[in-house]
């Protein structure tokens, strides 16, 4: 597992909605939010049972209004998960969300900086032990009141290069927002500093983790659509879980927030930073050589075995005999396949070979054989048994003598002859 960056643990939640810890030595914990509104109840209720369903470790809702948070105690006795109210320009929405029972508090510095109304909120997690979360955001921390202030800042951020000076607004944003609950000795603070540009983003949390041992939660804010917002969300978050930094993430789309945490947990899995729940499927890209109709197997045998399979069984579905051996030996099931049909192994032991139409069922026998092995203790994860050599490419997975007799090639390799 990669090196974590050391920081403080905070918890939230309880008994009844489970306990969440981050930062420490916890695992990063995913996060989402509702796109609906809050004070419609049923809706927000089934919003955060399909994050939850879906992995999400916290959900976070926001409360603009007096009636969203009038709604929170009817939406907490119906979910099983921790919520995180998003508080905004007003104070009071803190301090009723925690009246009504709320797990966490996400405040931002750019909207809410009266002192005395920030050291309320303090007081009132403090004494209930609820963590907070402080929101340095790209795009509300300039000033936007005072129009000569608002001159000056900007001005520092254009004037030598594209981050400097932004990256010192924000880290400076941060301390003095800080200093107000380091006064009231208040410490279960996590962080984050979010932007649209995915290399500000970098460089923010990595100077941050620098200056603050406070567990930090990453994320690029206006992503976009997921079409693009997968790549613009995952570089700048991979590479800083890469480095150690980030104890927490959401990933922003403008799209269905389930697909948020479906991706965040595929980064993670592939970091290896948490422990893979389902299926690992890979699949080759496709090119001259397939000779299946890969696209249409590859989207229905992912499908299938979501619903069927629930250990993280390394699946591999490959369209041709070049790279098929390999990823065959190297997974627990795979299928490779030649001229309309498909040969499956199964941790390196060749188990069928099979028309294209039987591909499907017969790989999804195979797989759920193969795990209810593994569950009783027949079998083990991620081991090989033997050495897979390449099938000859006009032998069986071909059409053999029918492609020599019609000329298409000159003669049989080499395989085929040291058979006859």
């Amino acid at each position: 597992m990669l090196p974590r960056r050391k920081t403080r643990k905070i918890t939230l939640g309880d008994d009844r909605h489970t306990r969440v810890s981050i930062g420490g030595d916890a695992p990063v914990a995913v996060q989402s939010m509702t796109s609906g509104y809050t004070y419609e109840i049923d809706s927000c209720v089934a919003e955060i049972n399909k994050l939850a369903a879906a992995g999400a470790d916290v959900v976070r809702i926001a409360v603009p209004e007096r009636k969203d948070t009038e709604a929170l105690p009817e939406i907490l006795r119906q979910v099983n998960i921790p919520i995180v109210a998003d508080v905004h320009f007003h104070f009071k929405r803190a301090l009723e969300a925690i009246e009504a029972g709320i797990h966490k508090i996400r405040l931002n510095p750019g909207n809410i900086s009266n002192k005395n109304q920030v050291a309320q909120v303090i007081d009132a997690c403090k004494e209930r032990s609820i963590p907070i979360r402080i929101g340095v955001n790209e795009g509300s921390i300039i000033e936007r009141k005072d129009k000569q202030q608002r001159m000056k800042e900007l001005g520092g951020v254009f004037s030598n290069n594209s981050h400097g000076h932004l990256l010192a607004i924000m880290i400076a944003k941060l301390e003095e927002y800080l200093d107000i609950f380091y006064e009231r000795d208040f410490y279960d603070i996590a962080i984050s500093a979010k932007s649209p540009d995915p290399t500000l983003v970098i460089e923010a949390y990595t100077e941050i983790s620098k200056r603050f041992d406070h567990p930090l939660h990453l994320g690029v804010t206006h992503a976009g659509p997921r079409e693009t917002a997968m790549i613009r969300s995952c570089v700048p978050l991979g590479h800083l879980l890469a480095a150690g930094i980030g104890d927490t993430v959401r990933i922003s789309y403008a799209s269905n927030p389930v697909y948020e945490v479906e991706d965040a947990l595929e980064m993670l899995y592939c970091l290896e930073l948490r422990e893979r729940k389902g299926v690992d499927l890979i699949a080759c890209p496709t090119c001259g050589r397939i000779q299946v109709d890969l696209y249409t197997l590859v989207q229905d045998v992912r499908k299938k075995l979501a619903e069927e399979i629930k250990l993280p069984i390394k699946v591999a579905v490959m369209g041709c005999i070049v790279n098929g051996p390999g990823e065959a030996e190297g997974a627990d099931v795979a299928i490779f396949a030649g001229d309309r049909r498909g040969i499956i192994y199964v941790q390196g032991e060749r188990v069928a070979n099979v028309p294209e139409e039987a591909i499907l069922d017969s790989l999804l026998a195979e797989c759920q054989a193969f795990e209810q092995r593994v569950n009783a203790g027949e079998a083990s994860l991620g081991q090989k048994n033997v050495e897979i050599l390449p099938p000859d490419p006009i032998g069986e997975l071909g059409s053999g003598f029918d492609k020599i007799a019609a000329g298409n090639v000159d003669s049989l390799t080499s395989l085929t002859v040291d058979k006859q």
